[in-house]
């Protein structure tokens, strides 16, 4: 191999390698935004969740566009029920309802994700359509909130996230003492949900 051959070898080495990590630098940052990540401030303390952007891309839009428009702060989890959920995005500290920004979003629980412990799905009604600003922090596994069939949609809930961490002062908030409508006593109040 002359000069010229060895030097176009490693000319053609060193585009690889460029290229390479071309393409680990795309994949990771298309990972970064398939999973946003909301860090949440609350007046007990703060935990992490990570998005399901690709399975759940409605849904997710929706809560992103409430948190991007500051919807959160100030609001309370307003149900908590130890060994179940923990739930906010309807009221403020003085019970006052929130306005959410849509009027509906479509149904998504047939996304194949499950209610496991940790992970966050929209809150809605009898409605499948009717999930808006409201979502929920499953405490434990229910898979009685599960998607199964088209005929039995009305007990399914749109998994659309995860706690990756700080899930200690999520089961701390479903631990709090409540009224008899798992209304906590001390309210548990959002101070910022924000991208990180």
């Amino acid at each position: 191999m002359n000069m010229s051959q060895t030097t176009n070898r490693r000319f053609e080495i060193f585009i690889s390698l460029i290229f390479s990590f071309c393409l680990i630098f795309v994949a990771t940052n298309s990972q970064a935004i398939e999973k946003p990540r909301l860090r949440v401030i609350t007046s007990i303390g703060s935990f992490t969740i990570e998005l399901y952007h690709n399975e759940a891309p409605k849904s997710v839009a929706n809560i992103l566009q409430h948190v991007d428009a500051g919807f959160y702060n100030g609001a309370i989890f307003h149900r908590t029920v130890k060994n179940f959920i923990v739930q906010t995005g309807a009221y403020n500290q003085d019970m006052r309802l929130l306005q959410p920004l849509n009027s509906s979003v479509e149904f998504e629980a047939n996304n194949g994700l499950k209610n496991l412990r940790g992970t966050v799905a929209v809150a809605r009604t009898t409605d499948t359509q009717s999930a808006l600003s409201q979502f929920f922090i499953n405490i434990k596994s229910n898979p009685h909130l599960d998607y199964s069939a088209k005929t039995k949609t009305e007990w399914a809930y749109t998994v659309i996230g995860k706690v990756i961490s700080g899930m200690n002062i999520v089961r701390r908030m479903s631990r709090v003492t409540t009224n008899d409508k798992d209304l906590p006593l001390t309210p548990i109040v959002i101070k910022r949900i924000s991208r990180i």
